[in-house]
């Protein structure tokens, strides 16, 4: 009798411990699959909404872009052009270029746009449709291919954040 009821007990404890190992495995499984569905839903997301949205990702995202950037860019017949941007929450801007030692002045406003990419800027004026690229408290004056200027006058087509 003893011996029975310790035969019903071993073949209990393994049927217990058998149906257990599937159910663990089976969890593990679901959890697998539910991180790989929540990985796969992100870039979809991303791709629906054609904008990143995670923070970091871009300029227009992550930096605190707004604000006022100056710089003396080159010209060809003065010393330079003292320029003022002005870039606003809103998408707007205004600009004012003050060509040193010829006593001229322009000034413009209007909107401005972001490259799909969310790291350049054009400028879209009555005058002014220059492109920058956007960094951290720094516009960079791109040229009329939208490539970053190079040779030894690179450095004053940086315009500083005041």
């Amino acid at each position: 009798m003893m011996n029975s009821k310790m035969f019903i007990l071993g073949i209990a404890s393994a049927a217990f411990l058998v149906s257990c190992n599937p159910k663990e495995k089976t969890t593990e499984t679901t959890d697998a699959a539910t991180d790989s569905a929540t990985v796969q839903a992100q870039p979809s997301d991303s791709i629906t909404k054609a904008t990143p949205t995670a923070a970091g990702d871009t300029s227009e995202n992550a930096l605190d872009w707004p604000g006022t950037y100056e710089a003396v860019v080159p010209c060809a017949d003065c010393p330079g052009i003292k320029t003022s941007l002005t870039l606003n929450n809103d998408k707007t801007f205004s600009i004012s270029e003050e060509y040193l030692e010829r006593n001229s002045k322009n000034q413009d406003k209007g909107t401005f746009a972001w490259d799909a990419a969310g790291s350049v800027i054009t400028l879209k004026g009555k005058s002014a449709s220059y492109t920058y690229k956007v960094g951290e408290n720094i516009l960079i004056q791109l040229d009329m291919e939208g490539k970053e200027i190079t040779g030894p006058n690179k450095d004053l087509y940086v315009f500083k954040k005041k």
